[in-house]
């Protein structure tokens, strides 16, 4: 089978499409037959060795989390799927190489695709979709009526954010460049903010829930925007944010691990047509170096990256 790999952290330049054996589901686990799999900044940014404290040493490492398929088989433990079943889901940060003709992944993190979404749009939902469900909805336990400030709303979690935001029925602002306003406000956003001209001072004490997906914003910067109850919520864990977020209970990092209430959540908004993915482009397997490597140079994509290994 194929497989995109590298043997170090470093420079895109170290990433290979490979021949190597099918790998074997072992306990808790499920092989799953990938029929698409979705491209995320997390996936660079571990290639780089950002995250090597998470993603530990062991090479050669797959690339690719997001994605779904059909099951080819299943390991010991494992009574919830069988051969045949259309699922989607997400590899842990160790595991990775969803990138391939075939992945495993934990059984625990993969559930059956909604009928009515296509493997390529369903490959686009568990860790964007789970990271928008689990800052929102688990952790800031957002209400109608609230005011929620969302960073890179037209990001692939921003996108997701604003659409469980609104399904909550909250007030929506959201920065994003310049040229993408109208594209953000038909997405529901109340008020769209320019990045490039963000006056925090404007802000002071006007949102109940910041979820900064774009690691825009510094822990005082959320304060001052934060009313007195509020909650902001980050994904991207700079050293700083980490240890703010140790000390004050306003503060949360948030990392995109689909628990069964996500998945739940996810599911159904996507089956419902309120969760909807953006496709910016599909390419096959064979294809799909270059294009990982010019969407992480660019880093402004419009819809999601979707890597097609049967296409």
């Amino acid at each position: 089978m194929k497989r995109i790999q590298y043997f170090r952290y470093g420079k895109p330049e170290e990433l290979t499409l490979a021949d190597v054996d099918q790998p074997k589901p072992g306990r808790g686990q499920i092989l799953v037959q990938v029929r698409a799999a979705s491209v995320n900044p997390m996936d660079w940014k571990i290639r780089r060795g950002e995250m090597k404290i998470l993603s530990g040493s062991h090479f050669p490492r797959g690339l690719g989390h997001d994605f779904s398929g059909v099951v080819e088989a299943v390991g010991p433990g494992v009574d919830q799927f069988r051969q045949g079943d259309e699922v989607f889901g997400a590899t842990t940060i160790r595991q990775a190489g969803a990138f391939a003709d075939y992945v495993v992944a934990d059984a625990k993190a993969v559930t059956l695709k909604p009928l009515n979404l296509t493997f390529e749009q369903a490959a686009t939902l568990t860790v964007v979709g789970s990271a928008a469900w689990i800052a929102l909805i688990a952790k800031a336990k957002l209400r109608a009526g609230q005011s929620v400030l969302i960073t890179g709303c037209l990001g692939g979690v921003g996108r997701s954010a604003v659409q469980i935001a609104r399904m909550q029925g909250a007030i929506v602002t959201g920065s994003c460049r310049a040229s993408g306003r109208e594209e953000a406000q038909a997405l529901g956003v109340s008020e769209v903010i320019d990045y490039n001209a963000f006056d925090i001072g404007a802000y002071k004490r006007r949102f109940d829930v910041i979820f900064d997906t774009a690691g825009a914003l510094s822990l005082r910067q959320c304060g001052a925007m934060l009313k007195k109850s509020g909650l902001s919520l980050h994904i991207v864990p700079t050293p700083a944010k980490m240890v703010g977020c140790l000390f004050s209970p306003r503060h949360h990092i948030v990392f995109a691990n689909p628990t069964p209430e996500s998945f739940a959540g996810i599911s159904e908004a996507a089956g419902q047509g309120k969760l909807a993915p953006v496709i910016g482009r599909v390419v096959p397997l064979s294809e799909a170096i270059p294009a990982i490597i010019a969407l992480e140079k660019t880093g402004n994509p419009k819809g999601k990256l979707v890597i097609a290994p049967m296409g």
